[in-house]
């Protein structure tokens, strides 16, 4: 899996942190940039598709 380096403000960082953790939602920091991503992209997808721009190379 390749590593992404990317610089970031402290405060959405530690946004972040307070959902990573024992019993909270994400395990890892990774794991929440990562599903945010996923969830941003499906959003974009989303709109491409109603505005007829979305092609079908998935």
């Amino acid at each position: 899996m390749p590593k992404v380096s990317l610089d970031m403000p402290n405060q959405i960082l530690l946004d972040i942190k307070r959902h990573v953790g024992d019993d909270k939602k994400f395990v890892s920091v990774a794991d929440a940039i990562r599903t945010a991503c996923r969830k941003m992209l499906d959003q974009l997808d989303s709109i491409d598709e109603r505005h007829g721009r979305l092609e079908n190379d998935k």
